[in-house]
């Protein structure tokens, strides 16, 4: 993993706007109705590459395939491993559920996504490789040609999978963790084996607190969150950490997240796990002034912060000025080449919604590209 070392990088969560080309093969995939398989591929394996070159145009220097492949970041397992079918009902956030006005808006607006969300229904292995090293192909080509400062992929947490697809087949909650690890697995150790970083996606450590584990106490869901991520260690156990790279978030929509649970109780735990990098939510109103956390916890020296200096869910587009005010208070904390600049969740959380325009995205990784120049100026004087 490259680290700042002469100057400040950025990068990003990963998932990015996808068009209506894309958006029209990843439905006609799930539904299975795709005419012609080849040409269906050709439509992602150029948006792969339009994206890279777009992500580096726009002065994005560690970048990813933009999810083109993907429905969503949790769903696709079900292209690729067996054991999975049916569909479930979508479980809005407490937060949500108290307000239903803005509920019913969201879901007018097209924030409840149309995808399907299997359940687990039999013993999960793998299925089917092809998804996987199409990804790969898709992915190296786009980067050889655009040579970006480095390159990652993202790949499903197993809490995020069991926080999405109810398991209806395992005995316990912690036996489905565990068989979800153990598949994921070959995933994880492929896309470090291509030469990518890999990016460990696992919304369930903040998220899950207002969805899945609503109704357990804080105690309880922190004791749930600390096994989650002692199955994602076990199933990186044969990857370096400094391959690995993890985000965490509370929910990628604009809603109240008055339930979100603080940093202050989840840091002690994400903390330990085994990637070197943590991507984590620091821009929106909700989560901006957590980075005082940081400031007066114990980060251990082998860690790297990626805090989000982007809003994902917000039209605004940040000034730079903003973008280095915020890297440089991180950078207080831990040192100038542990810091690397992100955004606070993907641009594209689901194909065919995303509540920033596509072409804003990349004027806002212009302005974090430039407030990037702006805090490397402050942080290594010449």
């Amino acid at each position: 993993m490259r680290r700042s070392t002469d100057r400040i990088l950025t990068t990003h969560v990963g998932s990015l706007p996808r068009s209506q080309a894309v958006t029209d093969v990843l439905f006609a995939r799930e539904a299975g109705t795709v005419a012609d398989p080849r040409a269906a591929s050709q439509v992602i394996g150029d948006a792969v590459s339009a994206v890279v070159h777009r992500q580096v145009a726009a002065g994005v220097d560690i970048v990813s395939d933009g999810e083109m492949s993907k429905i969503s970041y949790a769903t696709y397992i079900a292209d690729r491993y067996s054991g999975f079918a049916g569909d479930t009902p979508r479980e809005p956030g407490q937060d949500l559920v108290e307000f239903p006005r803005l509920l019913e808006k969201l879901a007018k607006l097209g924030s409840t996504a149309k995808y399907r969300r299997p359940r687990c229904v039999g013993e999960i292995r793998v299925r089917d490789a092809g998804p996987l090293q199409e990804d790969l192909r898709n992915f190296s080509a786009a980067v050889t040609a655009a040579k970006p400062v480095d390159a990652f992929l993202n790949a499903a947490a197993p809490g995020v999978l069991a926080l999405f697809q109810p398991n209806d087949y395992y005995p316990s909650a912690d036996a489905y963790l565990e068989a979800l690890a153990e598949a994921l697995r070959s995933e994880y150790e492929a896309i470090v084996a291509a030469g990518f970083v890999l990016q460990i996606d696992a919304p369930d450590l903040g998220m899950g607190r207002h969805t899945l584990y609503r109704n357990a106490t804080v105690a309880e869901y922190l004791r749930r969150a600390a096994v989650h991520v002692e199955v994602l260690n076990s199933a990186l156990r044969n990857i370096p950490p400094e391959r690995l790279r993890l985000h965490m978030c509370w929910g990628n929509y604009e809603g109240p997240h008055h339930h979100d649970v603080p940093m202050e109780l989840l840091l002690p735990i994400v903390i330990k796990a085994r990637p070197q990098a943590l991507l984590f939510e620091a821009a929106n109103p909700r989560h901006a002034h957590e980075w005082a956390v940081f400031r007066d916890s114990r980060v251990p020296d082998d860690k790297i912060l990626v805090p989000g200096v982007l809003s994902s869910t917000s039209n605004y587009i940040e000034h730079p000025l903003l973008v280095a005010e915020r890297i440089g208070r991180f950078a207080d904390i831990v040192g100038r080449e542990r810091v690397i600049a992100g955004s606070d969740c993907g641009f594209s959380t689901f194909a065919g919604f995303g509540p920033v325009d596509p072409d804003i995205v990349y004027l806002k990784f212009a302005a974090m590209a430039e407030g990037a120049r702006i805090a490397s100026a402050r942080l290594w004087p010449r």
